[in-house]
């Protein structure tokens, strides 16, 4: 495992409570995959893969939404605090 994907890896846990990651695990959620949301206003539910942890320009959103949130994310899961246009040119650059 690189050192990327560890440290997101521990960011993430940092990020979500015990009582997300069961909401998360039970709202259909495929098996490596994980439910953030996105938006200024409306918050989007997206369903992204958990490979894209590991990438920069998404650690770069985790770091943002570490800052603005910390670990109290409003929706009760992962937030980034982008708008969904910036979240959607990140996802489909990653992936292709």
């Amino acid at each position: 495992m690189g050192i990327g994907l560890v440290h997101a890896k521990q960011k993430l846990r940092r990020t979500l409570s015990a009582r997300t990651r069961n909401t998360l695990a039970t709202s259909n959620v495929p098996k490596g995959h994980v439910a953030v949301y996105v938006g200024e206003d409306n918050k989007k539910r997206f369903v992204i893969p958990i490979s894209f942890l590991n990438h920069p320009l998404f650690q770069d959103l985790l770091d943002r939404a570490e800052e603005e949130f910390g670990f109290n994310h409003p929706m009760g899961g992962l937030t980034i605090p982008c708008s969904e246009e910036h979240f959607v040119r990140i996802t489909t650059i990653l992936n292709s």
